[in-house]
């Protein structure tokens, strides 16, 4: 998609007092979400970022349909927001984490519904660092839809990491018999939980409830064994001292996306491995292909969903399979924009 697309990559930056059409005819349906490759912390961190909803007219209609882009800000007294970017410390650590957490540029705002409403909320996390771990208090939400892609079934919204460029989309429904209630919705990653939005139930007679089977995915491959076939390629996450910012994340040893980590055949399928040898998390992001994280440190998984973004913990290594479709040459980065900034960003170009 070349609206997230790598600078240098695709095409130049767009200049000062320029413009850039985009034509294009959209393949998939769902929740994406765009915004610069250019100097991205602090031009992301200032709200230069959007969502695109991609929508398919054959699928079923909810009460309401509701895009929520979850971010969090560092900001100084006044409500200013600091303007000191990519700094040793967010360098050192997971980014640059705010002290302010907000939906859709609110800070816990109130979300009106009524009783008995089925509700889909399209929710991405486009913060710079922060990891967030949704969870709705008092009424079961269930994953739908995982980076854009519908899932293989739904999925009980449960302990689900939604990092840096993730997006999920949830399905649930408001009891008949909550008029006048309210629900929280909570992010439960770390130590200290956060509030995201409150759902406050109209004390109002219940609506009838939309039924219908929730979207699910038309093709998704078993690859069970896949924890069988061999790692094409480890790519090895780190950093090192040095580098513009007194730092450098590097993947393979190198940083910056002039270096093709890995030339890869369309239409094969490829068993791919991070190992993160650091302390720090690294949300690692694929343009343009989609994945199956298949094993986390040689333990099978299956996970029932597609990602082109999953999250590697302290010393930890994933396994993602992959059929690559798009050629070109595509952009690997981590999405702590902290760290892609000071070096760990490659290419993979698909043949």
């Amino acid at each position: 998609m070349p609206w997230t697309a790598c600078r240098a990559v695709t095409q130049p930056a767009i200049e000062p007092g320029t413009s850039f059409t985009y034509e294009f005819t959209p393949k998939d349906a769902g929740t994406f979400w765009f915004h610069p490759h250019a100097n991205s912390p602090e031009q992301i961190e200032r709200g230069l970022q959007g969502l695109l909803i991609v929508e398919n007219p054959d699928e079923p209609k909810y009460s309401q349909d509701l895009a929520w882009i979850v971010d969090d800000w560092l900001l100084e007294k006044g409500a200013k927001i600091h303007d000191r970017f990519v700094t040793g410390h967010d360098l050192m650590h997971d980014g640059r984490w705010g002290n302010v957490v907000t939906v859709n540029g609110q800070f816990r705002p109130s979300i009106p519904v009524k009783p008995g409403e089925r509700i889909r909320i399209r929710m991405v996390n486009s913060a710079n660092g922060r990891v967030f771990a949704p969870t709705v208090e008092g009424i079961e939400a269930q994953i739908i839809a995982v980076d854009g892609l519908p899932a293989q079934s739904p999925i009980t919204l449960q302990n689900f990491y939604l990092a840096p460029g993730n997006r999920i989309d949830l399905d649930l429904t408001i009891p008949k018999n909550a008029a006048g209630k309210t629900f929280a919705v909570l992010d439960s990653f770390g130590k200290k939980a956060n509030n995201l939005a409150m759902i406050q139930v109209e004390d109002t007679t219940a609506v009838t409830t939309p039924t219908f089977k929730p979207i699910q995915a038309k093709h998704f491959p078993d690859w069970r064994s896949a924890i069988d076939a061999p790692v094409t390629h480890e790519f090895m996450l780190n950093a090192m001292r040095g580098g513009e910012h007194g730092i450098t994340w590097t993947i393979d040893g190198h940083s910056g996306h002039d270096t093709i980590a890995q030339e890869l055949q369309a239409h094969r399928f490829y068993r791919l491995r991070f190992t993160n040898r650091s302390y720090r998390l690294h949300p690692m992001h694929l343009h343009g292909q989609f994945f199956q994280v298949i094993a986390v440190d040689d333990r099978p998984v299956r996970e029932g969903f597609w990602r082109d973004t999953v999250l590697i913990g302290p010393k930890q290594s994933v396994d993602i399979g992959l059929v690559p479709i798009d050629k070109g040459l595509w952009a690997l980065h981590c999405h702590i924009l902290e760290h892609a900034e000071a070096g760990m960003m490659t290419t993979i170009r698909i043949q």
